[in-house]
Protein backbone atom coordinates (compact mmCIF):
# COMPACT_ATOMS: atom_id res chain seq x y z
CA UNK A 1 0.00 0.00 0.00
CA UNK A 2 1.66 3.40 -1.11
CA UNK A 3 2.36 6.09 1.76
CA UNK A 4 1.50 9.36 1.05
CA UNK A 5 1.59 12.36 4.00
CA UNK A 6 0.29 11.53 7.55
CA UNK A 7 -2.11 13.96 9.17
CA UNK A 8 -0.71 14.94 11.71
CA UNK A 9 -2.04 18.71 12.17
CA UNK A 10 -4.72 20.91 10.79
CA UNK A 11 -3.76 21.48 7.16
CA UNK A 12 -3.70 24.69 5.62
CA UNK A 13 -6.14 25.86 2.15
CA UNK A 14 -4.87 26.08 -0.99
CA UNK A 15 -5.71 29.79 -1.61
CA UNK A 16 -5.35 32.61 0.75
CA UNK A 17 -9.10 32.39 2.61
CA UNK A 18 -11.04 35.40 4.13
CA UNK A 19 -14.21 35.59 6.37
CA UNK A 20 -17.42 36.72 5.49
CA UNK A 21 -20.14 37.58 8.41
CA UNK A 22 -22.29 35.21 6.78
CA UNK A 23 -23.50 31.89 8.73
CA UNK A 24 -21.37 29.13 8.10
CA UNK A 25 -23.11 26.36 6.00
CA UNK A 26 -20.19 23.83 7.43
CA UNK A 27 -20.40 24.90 11.37
CA UNK A 28 -23.54 25.54 12.96
CA UNK A 29 -24.35 28.08 15.09
CA UNK A 30 -21.01 29.57 13.23
CA UNK A 31 -21.85 32.88 12.41
CA UNK A 32 -19.37 33.37 9.74
CA UNK A 33 -17.46 31.70 6.67
CA UNK A 34 -14.36 31.21 5.46
CA UNK A 35 -13.92 31.30 1.88
CA UNK A 36 -10.84 30.79 -0.56
CA UNK A 37 -9.60 34.12 -2.77
CA UNK A 38 -8.37 33.41 -6.12
CA UNK A 39 -4.83 33.76 -4.75
CA UNK A 40 -2.54 30.66 -3.97
CA UNK A 41 -1.26 31.12 -0.62
CA UNK A 42 2.66 31.10 0.06
CA UNK A 43 2.84 28.16 2.23
CA UNK A 44 1.33 26.09 -1.35
CA UNK A 45 3.90 27.97 -3.33
CA UNK A 46 6.62 27.42 -0.74
CA UNK A 47 5.63 23.24 -0.65
CA UNK A 48 5.71 23.33 -4.70
CA UNK A 49 1.99 22.24 -5.03
CA UNK A 50 2.29 21.92 -8.49
CA UNK A 51 4.24 19.08 -8.20
CA UNK A 52 2.14 17.52 -5.65
CA UNK A 53 -0.26 14.31 -5.75
CA UNK A 54 -3.63 15.48 -5.40
CA UNK A 55 -6.00 13.01 -3.56
CA UNK A 56 -9.71 12.76 -2.30
CA UNK A 57 -10.37 13.93 0.88
CA UNK A 58 -12.81 11.82 2.41
CA UNK A 59 -15.45 12.77 5.05
CA UNK A 60 -15.13 11.03 8.74
CA UNK A 61 -12.48 11.13 11.93
CA UNK A 62 -8.66 10.60 11.60
CA UNK A 63 -7.27 8.03 12.94
CA UNK A 64 -3.43 6.58 13.82
CA UNK A 65 -1.89 3.28 14.08
CA UNK A 66 1.35 3.39 15.85
CA UNK A 67 2.41 0.79 18.56
CA UNK A 68 0.67 0.43 22.38
CA UNK A 69 1.16 -1.89 24.51
CA UNK A 70 4.13 -3.62 22.20
CA UNK A 71 2.09 -4.25 18.87
CA UNK A 72 0.29 -1.62 16.44
CA UNK A 73 -2.76 -0.02 17.87
CA UNK A 74 -5.47 2.22 16.25
CA UNK A 75 -5.50 5.44 17.86
CA UNK A 76 -8.23 8.06 17.55
CA UNK A 77 -7.56 11.89 17.57
CA UNK A 78 -8.34 13.99 20.80
CA UNK A 79 -7.14 17.33 20.76
CA UNK A 80 -6.09 18.99 23.93
CA UNK A 81 -8.08 22.10 24.48
CA UNK A 82 -7.75 25.29 27.22
CA UNK A 83 -9.34 24.87 30.10
CA UNK A 84 -12.65 27.65 30.27
CA UNK A 85 -10.46 29.92 31.96
CA UNK A 86 -7.56 29.65 29.59
CA UNK A 87 -9.94 29.47 26.64
CA UNK A 88 -11.58 32.98 27.49
CA UNK A 89 -7.94 34.82 27.76
CA UNK A 90 -7.04 33.40 24.42
CA UNK A 91 -10.38 34.88 23.14
CA UNK A 92 -9.97 38.16 24.43
CA UNK A 93 -6.57 38.16 22.89
CA UNK A 94 -7.54 37.02 19.16
CA UNK A 95 -10.30 39.73 19.44
CA UNK A 96 -8.15 42.58 20.90
CA UNK A 97 -6.24 44.58 19.21
CA UNK A 98 -3.38 44.22 19.97
CA UNK A 99 -2.96 40.82 18.55
CA UNK A 100 0.62 41.38 17.01
CA UNK A 101 2.25 39.94 20.07
CA UNK A 102 2.41 36.52 20.48
CA UNK A 103 -0.28 34.87 22.92
CA UNK A 104 1.55 33.18 26.16
CA UNK A 105 0.08 29.70 26.97
CA UNK A 106 0.94 27.92 30.80
CA UNK A 107 0.41 24.08 28.95
CA UNK A 108 0.37 22.74 32.71
CA UNK A 109 -2.11 25.35 34.04
CA UNK A 110 -4.56 26.01 30.59
CA UNK A 111 -5.21 22.81 29.50
CA UNK A 112 -7.71 20.22 30.49
CA UNK A 113 -6.47 16.94 31.75
CA UNK A 114 -6.20 14.00 29.14
CA UNK A 115 -5.84 10.42 29.98
CA UNK A 116 -2.01 9.02 30.47
CA UNK A 117 -1.79 7.43 27.20
CA UNK A 118 -2.52 10.49 25.45
CA UNK A 119 0.18 11.50 23.01
CA UNK A 120 0.70 14.73 20.88
CA UNK A 121 0.25 14.19 17.52
CA UNK A 122 4.10 14.50 15.49
CA UNK A 123 4.90 17.67 14.01
CA UNK A 124 3.51 19.91 16.02
CA UNK A 125 5.99 22.69 17.38
CA UNK A 126 8.07 21.69 20.88
CA UNK A 127 8.96 24.39 23.38
CA UNK A 128 11.09 23.27 26.83
CA UNK A 129 10.19 20.00 25.85
CA UNK A 130 6.15 20.99 25.87
CA UNK A 131 4.00 20.82 22.83
CA UNK A 132 2.83 24.16 21.14
CA UNK A 133 -1.07 25.11 20.40
CA UNK A 134 -2.26 25.63 17.11
CA UNK A 135 -3.37 28.76 16.41
CA UNK A 136 -7.16 27.48 17.35
CA UNK A 137 -5.44 27.30 20.99
CA UNK A 138 -5.91 23.28 20.31
CA UNK A 139 -2.90 20.65 20.99
CA UNK A 140 -3.42 17.90 18.72
CA UNK A 141 -3.19 14.58 19.53
CA UNK A 142 -3.78 11.15 19.76
CA UNK A 143 -5.47 8.17 22.56
CA UNK A 144 -5.24 4.51 21.89
CA UNK A 145 -8.40 2.66 21.07
CA UNK A 146 -9.28 0.01 24.02
CA UNK A 147 -11.71 -2.55 22.99
CA UNK A 148 -13.81 -2.19 25.60
CA UNK A 149 -14.18 1.52 25.74
CA UNK A 150 -18.00 2.52 24.57
CA UNK A 151 -16.56 6.16 23.35
CA UNK A 152 -14.61 4.66 20.92
CA UNK A 153 -16.81 1.81 19.92
CA UNK A 154 -17.18 2.60 16.29
CA UNK A 155 -13.06 2.58 16.12
CA UNK A 156 -13.48 -0.97 17.69
CA UNK A 157 -14.91 -2.24 15.67
CA UNK A 158 -13.18 -1.88 12.69
CA UNK A 159 -10.12 -3.79 14.26
CA UNK A 160 -8.97 -6.68 15.81
CA UNK A 161 -6.36 -6.87 17.77
CA UNK A 162 -6.17 -10.47 18.84
CA UNK A 163 -5.39 -11.03 14.94
CA UNK A 164 -3.93 -7.66 14.61
CA UNK A 165 -6.17 -6.69 11.30
CA UNK A 166 -8.06 -4.03 10.19
CA UNK A 167 -11.00 -3.36 7.77
CA UNK A 168 -9.97 -1.36 5.16
CA UNK A 169 -11.11 0.22 1.73
CA UNK A 170 -9.22 1.21 -0.65
CA UNK A 171 -8.95 0.71 -4.85
CA UNK A 172 -8.38 -2.83 -6.06
CA UNK A 173 -5.39 -3.75 -6.79
CA UNK A 174 -5.69 -4.82 -10.17
CA UNK A 175 -9.18 -2.69 -11.27
CA UNK A 176 -8.85 1.02 -10.29
CA UNK A 177 -12.52 1.52 -11.12
CA UNK A 178 -13.37 -1.11 -8.52
CA UNK A 179 -13.47 -0.54 -4.66
CA UNK A 180 -12.73 -3.37 -2.22
CA UNK A 181 -13.02 -4.20 1.38
CA UNK A 182 -10.43 -6.35 3.06
CA UNK A 183 -8.60 -7.33 6.06
CA UNK A 184 -5.25 -6.11 6.24
CA UNK A 185 -2.56 -6.34 8.85
CA UNK A 186 -2.21 -3.32 11.61
CA UNK A 187 1.62 -3.62 10.92
CA UNK A 188 1.12 -3.15 7.26
CA UNK A 189 -0.37 0.47 8.85
CA UNK A 190 2.19 1.59 11.04
CA UNK A 191 2.54 5.00 11.26
CA UNK A 192 -0.18 5.96 8.95
CA UNK A 193 -3.16 8.03 9.09
CA UNK A 194 -6.57 6.97 8.01
CA UNK A 195 -10.10 8.33 8.01
CA UNK A 196 -12.87 6.36 10.02
CA UNK A 197 -15.92 6.83 7.77
CA UNK A 198 -19.48 5.13 8.08
CA UNK A 199 -22.76 5.14 9.94
CA UNK A 200 -22.10 7.15 13.05
CA UNK A 201 -19.74 9.48 12.01
CA UNK A 202 -20.05 13.20 10.74
CA UNK A 203 -23.60 12.33 9.97
CA UNK A 204 -22.68 9.28 7.47
CA UNK A 205 -22.46 11.46 4.21
CA UNK A 206 -21.65 8.06 2.09
CA UNK A 207 -24.99 6.55 3.62
CA UNK A 208 -23.34 3.47 5.22
CA UNK A 209 -25.08 0.99 6.84
CA UNK A 210 -28.01 1.85 9.24
CA UNK A 211 -28.93 2.16 12.88
CA UNK A 212 -29.90 -1.46 13.15
CA UNK A 213 -26.29 -3.23 11.64
CA UNK A 214 -23.91 -0.07 11.54
CA UNK A 215 -21.41 -0.18 9.13
CA UNK A 216 -17.72 1.71 9.77
CA UNK A 217 -14.35 1.25 7.85
CA UNK A 218 -10.69 2.82 7.19
CA UNK A 219 -9.48 4.42 4.33
CA UNK A 220 -6.35 5.56 4.31
CA UNK A 221 -4.94 9.12 3.68
CA UNK A 222 -4.42 9.83 0.02
CA UNK A 223 -6.15 6.10 -0.82
CA UNK A 224 -7.94 7.61 -3.53
CA UNK A 225 -5.87 9.40 -5.85
CA UNK A 226 -7.28 12.20 -8.33
CA UNK A 227 -6.14 11.93 -12.08
CA UNK A 228 -8.61 14.52 -13.97
CA UNK A 229 -7.97 17.66 -11.64
CA UNK A 230 -8.15 20.91 -13.75
CA UNK A 231 -5.59 23.11 -13.00
CA UNK A 232 -4.94 25.06 -9.94
CA UNK A 233 -7.23 28.34 -10.22
CA UNK A 234 -10.45 29.06 -8.13
CA UNK A 235 -12.46 28.95 -10.94
CA UNK A 236 -11.26 26.09 -12.89
CA UNK A 237 -12.17 24.00 -9.42
CA UNK A 238 -15.21 25.44 -9.20
CA UNK A 239 -16.39 24.12 -12.15
CA UNK A 240 -14.68 20.80 -11.68
CA UNK A 241 -16.36 20.12 -8.14
CA UNK A 242 -19.92 21.40 -10.19
CA UNK A 243 -19.82 19.62 -12.84
CA UNK A 244 -17.55 16.87 -13.13
CA UNK A 245 -18.67 12.93 -12.03
CA UNK A 246 -14.96 12.80 -9.67
CA UNK A 247 -15.57 16.35 -8.18
CA UNK A 248 -18.68 14.67 -6.12
CA UNK A 249 -16.47 14.62 -3.17
CA UNK A 250 -15.64 16.61 0.31
CA UNK A 251 -12.42 18.29 -0.60
CA UNK A 252 -8.74 17.52 -2.25
CA UNK A 253 -6.15 17.18 -0.65
CA UNK A 254 -2.61 17.89 -2.13
CA UNK A 255 -0.12 15.63 -0.95
CA UNK A 256 3.59 17.74 -1.32
CA UNK A 257 6.85 16.33 -1.78
CA UNK A 258 8.35 17.57 1.41
CA UNK A 259 5.57 16.12 3.28
CA UNK A 260 3.04 19.28 3.58
CA UNK A 261 -0.51 18.52 3.72
CA UNK A 262 -2.70 20.91 1.57
CA UNK A 263 -6.21 21.26 1.10
CA UNK A 264 -9.45 22.99 -0.42
CA UNK A 265 -12.92 21.87 0.99
CA UNK A 266 -15.75 22.26 -1.13
CA UNK A 267 -17.29 25.14 1.54
CA UNK A 268 -14.31 27.02 0.57
CA UNK A 269 -15.68 27.65 -2.50
CA UNK A 270 -18.91 28.12 -1.49
CA UNK A 271 -19.93 24.91 -2.62
CA UNK A 272 -22.15 22.65 -0.21
CA UNK A 273 -21.11 19.39 1.44
CA UNK A 274 -22.86 16.77 2.07
CA UNK A 275 -23.53 15.89 -1.38
CA UNK A 276 -26.84 13.01 -2.22
CA UNK A 277 -24.62 11.41 -4.90
CA UNK A 278 -20.76 10.98 -4.18
CA UNK A 279 -18.33 10.11 -6.09
CA UNK A 280 -17.10 6.86 -3.59
CA UNK A 281 -20.80 5.51 -4.40
CA UNK A 282 -20.07 5.56 -8.29
CA UNK A 283 -18.03 3.12 -7.55
CA UNK A 284 -18.78 -0.97 -7.75
CA UNK A 285 -17.10 -2.85 -4.48
CA UNK A 286 -15.47 -6.02 -3.92
CA UNK A 287 -15.57 -8.05 -0.67
CA UNK A 288 -11.96 -9.43 0.01
CA UNK A 289 -12.10 -11.15 3.45
CA UNK A 290 -10.94 -14.74 3.44
CA UNK A 291 -11.08 -15.08 7.63
CA UNK A 292 -11.16 -19.15 7.34
CA UNK A 293 -8.50 -18.85 9.91
CA UNK A 294 -10.12 -16.13 12.10
CA UNK A 295 -13.58 -18.22 11.55
CA UNK A 296 -13.49 -19.53 15.61
CA UNK A 297 -12.90 -16.16 17.02
CA UNK A 298 -16.01 -14.25 14.74
CA UNK A 299 -18.82 -15.91 16.56
CA UNK A 300 -20.44 -12.41 17.69
CA UNK A 301 -23.24 -11.56 15.47
CA UNK A 302 -22.75 -7.79 15.84
CA UNK A 303 -19.21 -8.40 15.07
CA UNK A 304 -18.28 -6.58 10.85
CA UNK A 305 -15.49 -9.15 10.57
CA UNK A 306 -18.03 -11.74 10.87
CA UNK A 307 -20.42 -10.01 8.73
CA UNK A 308 -18.15 -9.92 5.91
CA UNK A 309 -16.65 -12.99 5.72
CA UNK A 310 -19.94 -14.42 5.25
CA UNK A 311 -20.04 -12.38 2.13
CA UNK A 312 -16.58 -13.09 1.13
CA UNK A 313 -16.24 -12.38 -2.88
CA UNK A 314 -19.43 -10.58 -3.50
CA UNK A 315 -19.74 -7.76 -5.22
CA UNK A 316 -21.81 -4.90 -5.03
CA UNK A 317 -22.94 -1.91 -7.23
CA UNK A 318 -21.97 1.00 -4.70
CA UNK A 319 -20.96 0.88 -1.12
CA UNK A 320 -24.42 2.06 0.08
CA UNK A 321 -25.73 -1.32 -1.23
CA UNK A 322 -24.29 -3.11 1.75
CA UNK A 323 -26.37 -4.47 3.92
CA UNK A 324 -26.03 -7.24 6.18
CA UNK A 325 -28.49 -9.98 7.16
CA UNK A 326 -29.05 -9.59 10.76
Amino acid sequence: MRRLGSVQRKMPCVFVTEVKDEPSAKREHQPFKVLATETVSHKALDADIYSAIPTEKVDGTCCYVTTYKDQPYLWARLDRKPNKKADKRFKNFLHSKENSKEFLWNVEEDFKPVPECWIPAKEIEQLNGNPVPDENGHIPGWVPVEKNNKQYCWHSSVVNYEFEIALVLKHHPDDPGLLEISAVPLSDLLEQTLELIGTNINGNPYGLGNKKQPLHLLVPHGAFQIRNLPTLKHSDLLSWFEGCEEGKIEGIVWHCHDGCLIKVHRHHLGLCWPIPDTYINSKPVIINMNLNKYDYAFDDTKCLFSHFSKINNQKFGRLKDIIFDV
